[in-house]
């Protein structure tokens, strides 16, 4: 590594990966928020799925302050962070067949519907049947993934396809292969990863093209605002009402 400290040092490792971001995938940033406001002008609902780590970037999108309250958490028991014991059952339910197709079933999302899909090296068999099974059922599926995995790494899933190979459009993290962005000769293995950094940026910057479309059409965006400043529950409370047929995570 060059001279700084390793905090420096990964600084300028998730800056560098979000100038990339930001110049290699801008047109397929606009086209994401682009969709996401076709389905809300459309009558539609707004749903994402992460497992691990990856779910840290759909929660982020999902109830906050400054947010789209249509936005919801397709949650798969036991793959949401690391809440279960041991942790290690939620890598292992990743790679369970059948799994996705038993929550989408279960789920309320229909035709017409939106379903943002992170996964940061798409090759397990849950984001890729969530993906398949998504749009057997109707609806859109964005994917967030790291496209190097598909190149230095092979598919986990019985059709040797990735979560890429079954989404409307594509946003790659451009996250390098291990998900660990420094070394030192003192450590033996890489460390500091930047993909939740990245990934959370990306989402945000869809989600804001989303709520300028909206504006642009002459709709107001549903946006939440922040429970901590005055008013703030009373304007969430008119958003809820207003779309509570699409906001799942209240019930």
């Amino acid at each position: 590594m060059s001279d700084g400290t390793p905090a420096d040092l990964f600084f300028d490792a998730a800056i560098g990966l979000l100038q990339r971001v930001r110049d290699e995938e801008g047109e397929a940033i606009a086209a994401a928020g682009a969709l996401l406001a076709d389905t809300v002008a459309d009558g539609g609902r707004l749903f994402a799925f992460g497992a691990g780590h990856s779910s840290l970037a759909a929660q982020d999108v999902v109830y906050r302050a400054g947010g789209l309250a249509l936005m919801n958490l397709l949650a798969v028991p036991g793959v949401v962070g690391v809440d279960v014991t041991p942790a290690t059952l939620g890598s292992a339910l990743e790679r369970v067949d059948g799994l996705a197709g038993a929550v989408l079933d279960t789920s309320p999302v229909r035709a017409g519907d939106t379903l943002v899909i992170i996964s940061l090296s798409g090759r397990n068999a849950l984001p890729v049947e969530m993906a398949l099974g998504a749009r057997a059922r109707g609806l859109k599926v964005i994917g967030v993934t790291s496209v190097a995995y598909a190149a230095e790494t092979t598919s986990r899933h019985s059709s040797g396809t990735f979560l890429k190979d079954h989404c409307d459009i594509v946003l790659d993290s451009k996250i390098a292969v291990g998900d660990a962005e420094l070394t030192l000769d003192t450590i033996p293995a890489p460390f500091a990863p930047a993909s939740t950094v990245v990934t959370t940026a990306l989402l945000q910057a869809v989600m804001a093209i989303t709520a300028a479309a909206l504006a642009d059409r002459g709709i107001e965006p549903p946006l939440l605002r922040s429970g901590n400043v005055d008013g703030g529950h009373e304007w969430n409370g008119r958003v809820m009402a207003q779309y509570g047929d699409r906001i799942f995570y209240r019930r």
